[in-house]
């Protein structure tokens, strides 16, 4: 059967860009978090229609299709359901159009997102969409997951830069949504359907993004606090100013001593949080801003608050939070990355309820995150080997979403529910609401073949 399928898939795009030796299947068995998959064969398709072709094929035999990018996600989302067909969208990584006049780039789905930032920020635009991973994730990726980062607090997420995308549908038809036009309600908004959709829904093979113009400067401090509760305030306070920060991060203890550990720049040991802020725009303000912050960091009780000099001093600062991900695996091998998310106001409570949850589960959990934007990464850091440790990580992982939901919050801020939070779906939007998503996916892809066990589960 696998070696029938690999050859039909080598009839329609030819044997260079299909795969299914077990060495090549195994590199596409997982993506960023410690779940796997077998898939039967990978495809490296080049184009809207070779895409078509191979959902077509898949149709026709009810193969399940997963399509993925760096597999960088961390939800699950890219991890293949047994005997799948992987579409390895990295091969349409092409900047098709960058429209200065209109303030928009076309592109294709495998282009890396930082190669976007470059090319546009070269020409004076922006793409504010900034995941941690942006150095290697996909476009194509970031649209599947929504993805956001630390520019979410002011800019927002990769939702609100897709004007319109290209779509292979579950039949293989292939349609357009959106476009170049800022304003578009023709009919029902089929673009933010898709986007965040995880692949579920249809596979993006070209999107239009908005752009922005590149602001003209940026200024940056850190603020270290003895006591996380000051930390709290702090973005509290700053908030309050009136003031927007381009970013606004926490790192807690946990996280502190693993980044220290692992980069050994200095951050301070003695402090239970750090927050980095970063504030852009008109150079003739900025300046004024981050004394501001830094004073009202000040007056929340901030030991220290080290402003950035210079661009270098800046990269500096930020290198600590763009490490977290690798430095906190030398704690233990297995990393449950969450990202439960609740109104700013309730940072402070659930800091609190996760603190709480790991001494009662006795685990060590890292506290990082977009705290400007109530989007907190809690990082629960055990060995999947040790079925005791997991087990405990799986309770206290729905005791981290239980209280997210009982603060007004959501399950995921940027990451997506892939199959990790599957489960947790309906506490967030009821039976009810499960159901009208379901017969969305029904109605788009009866057979169920778009990315099955993702967002409503593993049958």
């Amino acid at each position: 059967m696998k070696q029938k399928i690999a050859r039909n898939l080598q009839r329609l795009l030819g044997k260079d860009k299909v795969f299914s030796t077990p060495e090549d299947l195994y590199c596409y068995s997982y993506d960023g978090t410690f779940l796997t998959g077998s898939p039967v064969a990978v495809v490296r398709p080049t184009s809207s229609q070779e895409v078509a072709a191979v959902v077509r094929l898949a149709a026709a035999e009810r193969i399940p299709i997963v399509p993925r990018g760096a597999g960088t996600g961390l939800s699950g989302g890219a991890v293949p359901e047994a005997d799948s067909i992987v579409l390895d969208m990295t091969a349409m990584n092409r900047i098709l159009e960058i429209d200065r006049n209109n303030m928009l780039a076309v592109v294709e789905p495998g282009v890396v997102t930082a190669s976007l930032h470059r090319a546009v920020e070269s020409m004076g635009l922006f793409y504010p969409p900034d995941p941690s991973s942006s150095h290697v994730s996909t476009l194509g990726g970031n649209i599947a997951e929504c993805a956001g980062g630390p520019r979410g607090l002011k800019y927002g997420v990769t939702r609100d830069y897709v004007l319109g995308l290209e779509v292979v549908l579950a039949s293989g038809e292939i349609i357009e949504c959106g476009g170049k036009t800022v304003k578009n309600v023709s009919g029902y908004d089929l673009t933010r359907l898709l986007v965040g959709s995880e692949g579920t829904l249809g596979i993006v093979t070209r999107a239009y993004l908005r752009l922005i113009p590149r602001p003209a400067g940026r200024e940056t401090l850190r603020a270290d606090f003895k006591y996380i509760d000051q930390a709290a305030e702090a973005i509290t306070a700053v908030i309050s100013a009136g003031i927007l920060p381009a970013a606004l991060e926490l790192m807690d203890d946990v996280t502190i001593r693993c980044v220290e550990n692992y980069l050994h720049t200095g951050l301070p040991l003695d402090v239970e949080a750090i927050l980095l802020i970063e504030v852009d725009g008109p150079a003739a303000i900025l300046g004024e801003q981050i004394r501001h912050i830094a004073a009202l960091c000040a007056q929340c009780g901030a030991a220290r608050v080290k402003v950035a000099q210079n661009d270098a001093q800046a990269a500096e600062l930020w290198r600590a939070r763009k490490a977290v991900s690798p430095a906190l695996v030398q704690i233990k091998p297995t990393k449950i990355s969450e990202d439960a998310t609740v109104p700013r106001s309730q940072v402070p409570a659930l800091i609190g309820a996760i603190k709480d949850i790991a001494r009662k589960y006795r685990l060590t959990i890292a506290i990082f995150g977009h705290a400007g934007d109530g989007n907190l990464h809690p990082n629960l850091l055990v060995d999947k080997s040790d079925s005791d440790e997991m087990a405990r990580a799986e309770a206290a992982t729905a005791e981290i979403f239980q209280a997210a939901l009982s603060l007004g919050g959501t399950l995921s801020g940027e990451h997506g529910i892939g199959i990790l939070k599957a489960p947790f779906l309906a506490l967030e939007y009821g039976p009810a609401g499960v159901d009208v998503m379901k017969k969305i996916k029904d109605a788009l892809d009866p057979q169920g073949i778009l990315n099955p066990g993702k967002v409503f589960g593993r049958s």
